[in-house]
């Protein structure tokens, strides 16, 4: 079972990279949010790696943490009706992080945004992941980093909330937090995270 792969970016798109490991060439899978952090040509990349076996081929999902492959992993063998392309298109609108905020609080709405989630798949998000995201009690935990567990709204989960309450549409709320974060220290208040990103 291939965990992690690392070496020189060959070619990369918003959804597919080929990374040069030992002389062998791996094309693998990636959510946008990933591709975000994929260096250019040439460059070293590291990706945690979830591999599906199948009869007729072998693929590779690639992400930049091991808190989103876990939480890939989460989506594709827990809930019934998604597989890993929708598990690939919901990792590609929303950051894990907010997708598990979303979860935790049964915030349905906002999940339903999703490509390929409608309002029944996404109840059964919250239905079968809700007590795996971080909250007391719960099965498998996946802990985000430094941030506050999924259960209260963490200073990035409060941002982004804060850019759609002004207009924005989640995805791209999401991203401009999530850019505004990778140049803060991870204590970060909201109002911080809310200046740099409307910066």
């Amino acid at each position: 079972m291939i965990a992690r792969l690392k070496g020189p970016v060959l070619e990369s798109t918003p959804l597919l990279v080929v990374l040069d490991c030992g002389g062998i060439g791996y094309e693998i899978h990636i959510p946008v949010t990933t591709a975000e952090q994929v260096p250019p040509i040439g460059g070293e990349c590291s990706l945690f790696i979830h591999s599906v076996y199948r009869e007729d081929s072998a693929t590779l999902y690639g992400f930049a943490t091991r808190e989103d492959r876990d939480f890939f992993r989460l989506l594709v063998e827990k809930v019934s009706g998604i597989g890993p392309k929708i598990g690939i298109a919901i990792l590609s609108r929303m950051s894990s992080e907010l997708l598990r905020g979303a979860i935790a609080r049964s915030d349905v709405a906002l999940l339903s945004k999703c490509p390929g989630i409608g309002k029944k798949t996404a109840e059964r998000l919250v239905i079968e992941l809700k007590d795996k995201v971080g909250l007391p009690g719960g099965g498998q935990t996946i802990t985000p980093g430094e941030s506050a567990p999924a259960g209260e709204p963490s200073a990035f989960q409060d941002a982004v909330a804060s850019l759609m309450t002004l207009g924005y549409k989640p995805a791209d709320a999401d991203k401009l937090v999530r850019k505004a974060a990778a140049n803060q220290n991870p204590d970060a208040t909201v109002e911080e995270l809310l200046r740099k990103a409307l910066s």
